[in-house]
């Protein structure tokens, strides 16, 4: 059965903010972040308010349901720009008591101590890029923490915020089901709502891609791989907190709200350098992005408002990619109905109906005639179940 999410089916509207600095560059991350011995906070302050506003003046009459700090190191940030952007968010937009307000943080020390900052600043959930919990793997993955300052951070995240999320990468080079098992029950001993679990993957342009084509890194083999899965699944359902997305799990009820956005194919504002958006006006959507380079996007949005290049419509047919590669990814699937609603055309018209059926009977995708969604086994094997789907 679908896992209960609150609001479920609604898209909802969602702010980013991308803040593109790290103090170091993890070997595996393909993210746009950058390491930078200085950063002028009160002029990116500035900026980022700014490309708000050129946004705000596209959207009026909305209301924010959800703003997410990412990056980058969002907690290397001061809390007076995080303060200074949900302020402004609040005076263009709305931001409603309770909104979900997320920022990213890696839990060293340093960062650790802005906790209080940021909270008084009105973020109301933090999610940790914890990765692992032993040093080896720490070490490996290139983070800077050790695993009891990530232990330290978990615990007094959940005594500042109210609600509080943790990453960790799973199929690491040499890692064994047991070894996993047992540092997920150590994971679920810190845990009380929302758990992120990612399979690690390799990304062109990271050192891990040229270690892992040089034969100087190797991961698990597939049936390995596939064997971390099943117990990732099967340690968290039984905990209580099953994947309402591939790699999310929660308890009903704290499911990240703003993801949810992403997934249902709702709209969002992306600002920040390389940051993406998809807006529906005048009932056409389109999609925005943010020049990459973090000086180029700075001394554009100060010479015009907006590091954005030109907005670019969304065609139904690409919609309805968008839809389905977002929208399967979640257990409770996608609504026929907004399907529809959002190409013009029932889904039939898009995708041939023998391949629906061949990927039914073949035990990968379902549908009660309101709801598309994969099943169980074809989450585990989803990239194939999309290239057939859409192929």
């Amino acid at each position: 059965m679908p896992v209960r999410v609150e609001n479920a089916g609604a898209p909802g509207f969602a702010l980013y903010v991308h803040w593109p600095f790290c103090a170091s560059k993890c070997p595996y991350c393909d993210f746009n972040s950058h390491v930078r011995d200085r950063v002028d906070h009160a002029r990116w302050r500035d900026a980022l308010v700014r490309e708000l506003d050129h946004f705000a003046d596209l959207t009026p009459g909305r209301t924010l349901t959800s703003v997410f700090f990412g990056g980058g190191t969002p907690s290397l940030m001061l809390p007076e720009t995080v303060e200074a952007v949900l302020r402004r968010a609040d005076e263009r937009w709305g931001l409603p008591a309770g909104t979900e307000v997320t920022l990213e943080a890696n839990p060293t020390s340093v960062e650790a101590d802005r906790f209080r900052g940021f909270r008084a600043a009105g973020v109301n959930r933090v999610s940790l890029g914890i990765q692992a919990l032993n040093e080896a793997d720490l070490r490996a993955l290139g983070r800077r923490h050790s695993a009891d300052e990530a232990l330290g951070a978990i615990r007094l995240a959940r005594d500042i915020f109210p609600r509080y999320s943790f990453d960790l990468i799973y199929a690491r080079p040499g890692q064994t089901v047991p070894a996993w098992q047992a540092e997920l029950r150590r994971a679920l001993d810190e845990t009380v709502g929302h758990l992120s679990l990612y399979q690690l993957t390799i990304e062109e342009g990271t050192q891990f891609h040229t270690l892992h084509s040089r034969g100087e890194l190797v991961l698990p083999d597939e049936e390995t791989q596939g064997d971390l899965y099943a117990a990732t699944q099967e340690l968290l359902e039984g905990a209580g907190l099953p994947a309402y997305e591939v790699s999310n799990h929660a308890r009903p009820g704290e499911e990240s709200r703003h993801n949810l956005t992403y997934w249902r194919y709702g709209d969002y504002v992306g600002i920040g350098p390389g940051a993406h958006g998809r807006l529906t006006l005048d009932g056409n959507k389109l999609a925005t992005r943010t020049h990459r380079a973090p000086e180029v996007w700075l001394e554009r949005v100060e010479a015009h408002g907006t590091g954005s290049h030109a907005v670019e419509p969304v065609a139904p047919a690409d919609r309805l990619t968008e839809m389905l590669m977002m929208g399967l990814r979640l257990r409770e699937g996608v609504p026929l109905a907004r399907v529809e609603q959002e190409t013009g055309q029932p889904l039939q018209a898009w995708i041939d109906p023998a391949r629906l059926d061949g990927l039914a009977r073949h035990g990968m995708l379902e549908s009660d005639g309101t709801t598309l969604r994969v099943t169980t086994d074809g989450r585990e094997r989803l990239n194939a179940v999309l290239a057939r789907l859409l192929g």
